[in-house]
C-alpha cells in the first residue's frame, strides 16, 4: 500500500489525512509529548510514538559539548524515531535564545533588550539566519525563540528577554522569525507554518499573552488589563509573527486577570487559533500543566484536562511523561477529551513536521559545522553589540565630549568583574540555564579587547576589585569601570531595588573620585543609578548583555572606531518608586533618561 505520508511531492494536506488515519490513539498522544533528553530512551521514543525532544537548560550531551557531539546524540534520537511503527520523526528543540547558546563554542548574540537598542530589523533578521544556521549544525530542528514580551517593568526577571516595553519596538524585531524561519513566498496562506529549508529552524513565539505585564513585574504573576489593553499592549508582536509563518507558539506561565494562560480557553482558542487563523501549534511552557495545580489542587489529571481542551497542542512536559500519556488516554477514553480536540493537536503538530521538511531530512547535516562561530558571524554579533551600545553621558561639559578615548593613552586603568568575565557578558541563558561566571565558552572579554586594541606604548592595569589606597600609586591617563548585574534567570532576576550588583556603584563612585572615569554598565535592563553617581563620573554607556563578541564590539565604539547608535528600548527610571513607568502616562512621566534616549559622541541626540 502506497503510503501518501511518505511522498514529499503530496500536498500537506493529504499528508497530513493519510498519516493521521492510520494512527492509534496511544501513537496521537505520544505526538503530543515532549520529553526531555536525559529520559527519553530508545524504547520510550519508539515504543510511545514520542514526538518530541528537548534540551531544559543548559542539559546537554556532556559538560562543553560542541556542536559535532549534538548532532551525534540528537540523530541518535531520531534513528529511534523513524524505527517506530509509523517511522515519524522527533522534533528537537532547545532555548536558543541568543544564538545557540547551550552549545560550546557557538556565537552567542546580545540579548534582546540590547537588540531593541539597535532599532535595527533587518539587523535581527540577520541574526535569526546566523542563529538558524548554527542550531541546524547541532542537528536541532526547532528553537523556542523569539520571545515577543512587552516589557512593561524592569522589576521583571525576564526583562532581558524583551526587545522592550514599546510594542512598536518589538514589533519591528520579529523580523528575527524571519530570520530563522525565512521568508515565506507571496501568497503563503496567512496563518500556515512557514519553513525555507534546512539551513532555517522551526521557531516558536512566546509566551503568549502579557508576560511582560504582570503586576509589579512578578515573574509568572498576574497581568490585569482590559481585553483591548491586552490585545493592543502584549497581543500585537504576535499578530506579526504569524503573519511571518511562525511555526509554533508557546503559552505563558502568567496568568491574565487571575486565569493562567495554560487554562484559558478564550485566549488560546476562541482568540489565538480561531479570530487570528495560527494553523500551527501550541506548545505549553516547560512543566506548564504543573503549575495549573493551584485551582485545580494537586490533581494533575485535572491539569491536563484543563489545559488540552483549554488548547494546548503539545506539552512539554519534560519528566513525567508517563504519568502523562497515562492520564491523556484515560481522560480522551473517559469521553472527557474529545477525539476531535487529540486529532485538532496531532494535525498541528504533524503540519509543523511537514512543512519543516522533518520526513525527508529527519538527520543532521554535518556540513553545518563550519557555519560555527565563523568570521561572518562573529562580525554579525560585533556589529549588533556596536549597534545596541548606548551613550548616556559623554563628559562633565556637554561641550567637551570625553569620548572616544585615546588609545595611545599612557596609562589606563581598568576595574570591576564585569570587565574581564565572559559569563557575565552573556549573562543567564548561556551554557547553562541561569548563566555562570567566567571563561564559560568561546569569546573575548572587554579587558581582552582593550589590550588588543591599544597602542604598543600604552600600559593597560586591571584590577578587578581595587580599593582607594591602590589607585593613588600611579598616575592614569583615564579609568574604565565595568559593573552589572551577574547572571540570572526568570523569578531568580525578579528584583525590588533594581541595585547595581556587587558593590559596583561604590566602585564607580570611588575610582572616579580620583580618575577621570568611562562607566560601562552590563545588565539586562535599566538600574538604579545614585545621582551623584552620574555627577561624578566623565561618561556613562549601558552595554546590555553583549555575549561573546562584547569585548571587540564595546572596544570599537568607545576608541571612536564607530559611532554610538543605541537607543534606549526601555524607560530609564528614576527610583524605583516611579515603577512602572511609561511615556504614555504623559504628565507623571519623569524619567532619568525617556525611552528612546541616547547620545552621539558629538553629544547629539539620536531621538
Amino acid at each position: 500500500m502506497k503510503c501518501i505520508y511518505k511522498d514529499p511531492n503530496a500536498a500537506i494536506d493529504a499528508r497530513l489525512k493519510d498519516l493521521i488515519s492510520q494512527m492509534s490513539l496511544a501513537e496521537k498522544i505520544g505526538q503530543m509529548t515532549q520529553i526531555e533528553r536525559t529520559v527519553a530512551t530508545p524504547s520510550a521514543i519508539k515504543n510511545l510514538s514520542i514526538g518530541s525532544i528537548l534540551s531544559v537548560g543548559g542539559s546537554g550531551p556532556f559538560e562543553n559539548a560542541e556542536s559535532a557531539d549534538w548532532a551525534a546524540m540528537v540523530d541518535s534520537f531520531q534513528k529511534a524515531a523513524l524505527e517506530s511503527r509509523l517511522g515519524i520523526p522527533v522534533l528537537y528543540g532547545t532555548d536558543a535564545v541568543h544564538g545557540n547558546n547551550n552549545v560550546y563554542g557557538a556565537t552567542i548574540f546580545p540579548h534582546n533588550v540590547g537588540l531593541g537598542a539597535t532599532r535595527d530589523a533587518d539587523l535581527i533578521r540577520r541574526i535569526g539566519a546566523a542563529t538558524a544556521l548554527e542550531v541546524r549544525a547541532c542537528g536541532i530542528h526547532y528553537t523556542f525563540a523569539p520571545c515577543i514580551a512587552v516589557c512593561r517593568d524592569p522589576r521583571w526577571g525576564r526583562c532581558y528577554e524583551s526587545f522592550g516595553e514599546d510594542p512598536h519596538i518589538v514589533k519591528m524585531m520579529t523580523s528575527m522569525v524571519t530570520g530563522l524561519q525565512g521568508q515565506p513566498p507571496e501568497g503563503h496562506p496567512v496563518g500556515h507554518p512557514f519553513l525555507a529549508g534546512r539551513e532555517n529552524v522551526v521557531a516558536c513565539a512566546k509566551h503568549f499573552v502579557g508576560d511582560g505585564g504582570t503586576k509589579n513585574g512578578i515573574n509568572e504573576g498576574d497581568t490585569v488589563s482590559s481585553y483591548d489593553e491586552l490585545e493592543k499592549l502584549h497581543m500585537a508582536p504576535f499578530f506579526d509573527c504569524i503573519s511571518r509563518g511562525v511555526c509554533t507558539i508557546m503559552a505563558s506561565y502568567s496568568s491574565w486577570n487571575g486565569t493562567k494562560l495554560h487554562d484559558s480557553h478564550f485566549l488560546l482558542t476562541e482568540i489565538l487559533k480561531n479570530k487570528l487563523g495560527f494553523k500551527g501549534f501550541i506548545i505549553s511552557d516547560s512543566e506548564g500543566l504543573d503549575r495549573l495545580s493551584s485551582p485545580h489542587g494537586s490533581n494533575y489529571q485535572q491539569s491536563v484536562l484543563s489545559a488540552i481542551n483549554a488548547g494546548i497542542d503539545l506539552v512539554m512536559v519534560p519528566f513525567r511523561f508517563e504519568l502523562f500519556i497515562g492520564d491523556l488516554m484515560h481522560l480522551v477514553e473517559a469521553g472527557k477529551i474529545a477525539m476531535k480536540r487529540i486529532d485538532d493537536a496531532v494535525e498541528r503538530i504533524l503540519r509543523v513536521k511537514f512543512a519543516s521538511g522533518l520526513f525527508e531530512h529527519p538527520f543532521s547535516d554535518r556540513s553545518l559545522l563550519g557555519t560555527v562561530r565563523c568570521e561572518q558571524h562573529k562580525e554579525l554579533a560585533r556589529e549588533a553589540v556596536r549597534k545596541s551600545l548606548v551613550l548616556l553621558k559623554n563628559g562633565k561639559d556637554p561641550k567637551k565630549p570625553f569620548l572616544p578615548l585615546d588609545r595611545n593613552a599612557k596609562t589606563i586603568f581598568v576595574a570591576g568583574r564585569h570587565a574581564d568575565d565572559l559569563g557575565y557578558q552573556c549573562g543567564g541563558w548561556t551554557m547553562t540555564w541561569e548563566g555562570k561566571s567566567g571563561r564559560i565558552t568561546t569569546g573575548n572579554t572587554i579587558l581582552d579587547a582593550i589590550r588588543e586594541v591599544v597602542g604598543n606604548e600604552t600600559e593597560v592595569i586591571y584590577d578587578e576589585n581595587p580599593s582607594a589606597g591602590t589607585i593613588t600609586d600611579k598616575e592614569y591617563s583615564f579609568a574604565i569601570v565595568v559593573v552589572g548585574e551577574g547572571p540570572y534567570v526568570e523569578f531568580g532576576g525578579d528584583s525590588t531595588d533594581l541595585t547595581i550588583h556587587f558593590n559596583g556603584a561604590e566602585l564607580i563612585s570611588m575610582v572616579a573620585e580620583q580618575i577621570p572615569t568611562l562607566a560601562i554598565l552590563i545588565s539586562g535592563r535599566p538600574l538604579f543609578l545614585e545621582p551623584q553617581l552620574l555627577d561624578k563620573t566623565e561618561a556613562l554607556v549601558s552595554a546590555w548583555l553583549p555575549g561573546s563578541e562584547g569585548g571587540r564590539g564595546i572596544v570599537d565604539v568607545i576608541f571612536g572606531d564607530h559611532e554610538f547608535q543605541g537607543r534606549l528600548p526601555l524607560t530609564w527610571f528614576k527610583n524605583v518608586e516611579q515603577l512602572p513607568m511609561h511615556v504614555e502616562d504623559n504628565d507623571s512621566y519623569d524619567p532619568l533618561f525617556p525611552i528612546g534616549f541616547g547620545l552621539t559622541s558629538k553629544n547629539e541626540l539620536l531621538m
